[in-house]
């Protein structure tokens, strides 16, 4: 039984946005909340960034090793 990686693909990626538009709108919250003078905001922003890039280099190493194999 072969393992379907693109379809395991798509669930990562999907839920990987829904965590970086999670952080970017926590970013937002506590910028109106904090008027922008808390390290809250920043540190969402960081983990948004890391999200980011974290999904950028899994995106890349899934179209390396074949994991993902054309259009998610």
């Amino acid at each position: 039984m072969a393992l379907d990686y693109t379809a395991s693909m798509k669930y990562i990626v999907i839920l990987f946005l829904v965590f970086i538009l999670y952080s970017l709108g926590s970013a937002a919250y506590f910028m109106l909340k904090d008027h922008g003078s808390s390290e809250r905001m920043v540190r969402a922003l960081t983990v948004r960034v890391a999200l980011s890039v974290t999904l950028f280099i899994l995106l890349m190493l899934g179209i390396h090793f074949g994991f993902i194999t054309g259009k998610l």
